[in-house]
């Protein structure tokens, strides 16, 4: 299994928009971060992208994703985190992949996550006869069972950011949260005996909403 951080960046990314700290000035390269996404490409080939924020055309390029394998010119799921728009804003993009495959996009999240897909995107979800248009479909998840999806089983890890209830997701033993401060001991227990964990560290200073340092 291989994942790919598309981004790992705060919900303005990095650089800020007109900041002129230190760290938005910087030359390093590793100040220069996106949206955070990810691309997971499982063993037997089948892509699994978790959240799809606004900069998911630009991340796309840069990793030149569409090149990099044959393998790659194909997204089999996308997991929402949680509904925020740093991590559902590029939803729109998925037209060119749409037409790629040639069928709807399946969209795994919670209630609150594909509520907000479903009001923000009305587009996508009512009768039109644009054929331009993204497709989608919605797939509920409530956070306690473990689903299928691109071929593969998969277990949602509940979490709160602050006061929204958040998804983490365990694929084999590879676990991603994002965006959580709190998480319950009996969430805890799916995470155990994985080899690699992916968990938001915002800062060294204390957060209101994210783990920190």
């Amino acid at each position: 299994m291989r994942i790919i951080f598309l981004g790992t960046g705060t919900s303005m990314g990095v650089p800020v928009i007109a900041c002129g700290c230190k760290a938005c000035k910087s030359v390093d390269s590793h100040d220069r971060r996106m949206r955070t996404s990810a691309l997971i490409q499982t063993n037997d080939g089948k892509n699994i992208l978790i959240d799809i924020g606004p900069d998911f055309r630009t991340q796309m390029l840069r990793h030149d994703v569409s090149h990099l394998d044959a393998i790659l010119r194909h997204i089999d799921a996308i997991l929402l985190t949680h509904n925020h728009k740093d991590h559902t804003g590029g939803l729109d993009d998925i037209r060119a992949f749409n037409y790629i495959q040639r069928s709807p996009m399946q969209l795994y999240g919670n209630q609150e996550a594909l509520d907000m897909i479903r009001h923000d995107y009305h587009y996508i979800f009512e009768p039109h006869e644009y054929e331009g248009l993204p497709e989608a479909y919605l797939n509920y998840l409530t956070g306690n069972d473990i689903f299928e999806a691109a071929g593969h089983t998969i277990v949602p890890i509940k979490a709160m950011h602050k006061t929204l209830p958040v998804l983490g997701y365990r694929i084999g033993n590879l676990v991603y949260i994002t965006d959580a401060n709190h998480i319950e001991l009996a969430e805890l227990d799916k995470v155990k005996g994985c080899d690699t964990l992916v968990l938001n560290a915002l800062r060294k200073e204390r957060h209101f909403s994210h783990f920190s340092l």
